[in-house]
């Protein structure tokens, strides 16, 4: 019994990994390529608002974390949107904070939601029935989130209080 539980552990990592490793290989890519400064470029007019920018970059995450885990969102999506992040002097923790918020809601949304099929096997549901028990939680992270773009001192105050 223990063996079948190491060949089993041994695949979900071996499978993270592969998804870590090409997360990776993207982010070179990309960083070679230039995406970050392109993305800047883009994201260039709204730099001088910030709350508009987290907005904007909030549903570039979401999107993206609909259809992707959370460690290759985090691995590709940081370094093509931090130049623009720093550059609207926007605190990267808190930054950090919004980004993986935002990552953790696109796990829970339809149509891919990694965390919402996995949940949907594990208590063998259909979708349809986990979705409609889910919405009351993803409305109350829907408004933390706009809280916290609207009012950044939600997520600074604490950590500078914290912090010294």
């Amino acid at each position: 019994m223990l063996m079948d539980c190491l060949v089993s552990s041994a695949k979900s990592s071996s499978v993270i990994m592969f998804l870590a490793a090409a997360a990776m290989v993207s982010s070179w890519m990309m960083t070679v390529a230039n995406v970050p400064a392109i993305v800047t470029g883009i994201l260039a007019p709204f730099i001088n608002h910030p709350i508009l920018l987290m907005f904007i970059i909030c549903i570039i995450v979401l999107l993206v974390g609909t259809s992707m885990d959370v460690t290759p969102t985090i691995m590709i999506l940081t370094p093509v949107l931090l130049p623009a992040v720093k550059a609207a002097g926007i605190d990267v923790a808190y930054f950090g904070v919004v980004f993986i918020l935002m990552t953790v809601m696109g796990l829970l949304t339809p149509p891919v939601g990694t965390v919402l099929n996995v949940a949907c096997g594990a208590g063998k549901i259909n979708m349809e029935r986990m979705v409609k028990s889910i919405w009351p939680f993803l409305l109350a992270e829907v408004i933390i989130l706009l809280l916290m773009v609207l009012f950044p001192a939600i997520v600074t105050v604490p950590m500078n209080f914290f912090l010294g």
